[in-house]
């Protein structure tokens, strides 16, 4: 029988798991390395305990660079053989994440159906689900509805949800104050914010966070502490909202780890190139070198069609310079659903990104591969 909670209760308490154990040998490390680093918060391995078809991964410091692949049903993608036939291509594309942002209709069988046969780490937005999980409008929910949708994607399953914890209603009055050109582009920030104007309450995922926490540790699933305020275009990368917001986010970390609760913190969004190196490291001191899982970073906002590209070029350098998470963008970022064959694409960019950084950070099997590639290339 279990005597712990969670991976990094368990590493706290000195105990190798058997998610440790193969993370271990997936990254060539000793197993205690890998407990360290779990009980340190620097690595985190997302595993749910009802997740039972679950082939774990870690994602953190010095380990390969991850990816995820974001999917899900909408009112204008309403096929869920679709949706699985984009997750299953995924995963055999070497994914080593699915989110699923299913928008439309009754979510609950896709999420399950994920849970119960993907053998990657299944991701979700729960504030993406109220609405269709209560079937009423946005001011009608109460901090209580949010909490239990959480519980109920615990319950199902999912190994970390992202939780946009860190904007408050102090965060209200500097987006109105420092005005921005896009405002919040987090589809889940911006569903909070709208929340907290229309009811004038503060921000259930921060008031009730402790609750949270409870429901996470009791089910081991690791919370990514959303950037409601990520930049959406470069010119508002690195403002005062989307850095308080940061420092936020520190705090929660910590207090996460306190229930030993594993954690890992979301980064920008569209960013300078010149800029990408300070503003990963800045977060990396601020959360203590918890994961980090970063949505590109897009280096320009003039390639509408090609922010594949854009994405995986920003990815590359975050991952470099301590980013351990990439969130893979499509060709169809900024206009429309991805089909199959963006869907592809985008991964194929991402691991593209995800192995050259891995070679910058002097992972020696990343480092194998390519001189394997070029004996190949020599004999041919």
């Amino acid at each position: 029988m279990q005597n712990y909670t969670t991976q990094m209760d368990a590493a706290r308490k000195g105990i190798v798991t058997p998610e440790m154990e193969i993370v271990a040998k997936k990254e060539y490390r000793t197993t205690e390395e890998i407990r360290q680093l779990v009980a340190e918060g620097k690595v985190a391995i997302p595993a749910n305990k009802h997740h039972t078809c679950l082939n774990p991964e870690g994602i953190g410091s010095m380990l390969r660079t991850k990816i995820n692949v974001n999917l899900g049903v909408s009112r204008d993608c309403k096929d869920y053989n679709i949706e699985m036939q984009k997750v299953m291509s995924a995963v055999n594309m070497g994914a080593e994440a699915i989110m699923d942002l299913s928008s439309h209709g009754n979510t609950q069988p896709f999420r399950q159906k994920l849970t119960h046969e993907c053998p990657v780490m299944i991701g979700t937005v729960p504030v993406y689900d109220s609405v269709i999980h209560y079937q009423r409008d946005l001011a009608t929910l109460t901090a209580q509805d949010f909490i239990d949708v959480v519980r109920l994607h615990a319950e199902d399953g999912v190994d970390f949800v992202t939780l946009h914890c860190g904007i408050t209603r102090k965060t209200i009055e500097q987006i109105r104050k420092h005005k921005r050109k896009m405002n919040i582009v987090s589809r889940g920030g911006s569903l909070v914010f709208a929340w907290m104007c229309m009811t004038g309450e503060e921000n259930p995922f921060y008031e009730f966070y402790d609750e949270i926490l409870d429901i996470c540790r009791e089910y081991d699933v690791t919370i990514s502490l959303g950037d409601a305020c990520r930049p959406g275009c470069l010119a508002d990368a690195t403002d005062v909202c989307q850095i308080e917001e940061l420092v936020r986010l520190g705090e929660l970390t910590k207090r996460a780890w306190a229930h030993n609760v594993q954690v890992m913190v979301e980064g920008p969004g569209h960013v300078p190139i010149n800029k990408i190196p300070s503003m990963i490291e800045t977060i990396k001191v601020l959360t203590d070198n918890a994961p980090l899982y970063v949505l590109g970073p897009l280096v320009t906002d003039i390639a509408p069609g090609y922010d594949h590209i854009t994405s995986a070029i920003g990815g590359t350098l975050a991952a470099i310079h301590g980013a351990d998470f990439l969130c893979y963008v499509t060709p169809a970022e900024h206009l429309g659903l991805p089909n199959v064959k963006e869907v592809r694409e985008g991964i194929i960019a991402s691991k593209i990104a995800a192995h050259a950084a891995d070679i910058g950070r002097g992972n020696e099997k990343a480092i194998e591969r390519d001189q394997n590639m070029s004996i190949a290339r020599k004999n041919l």
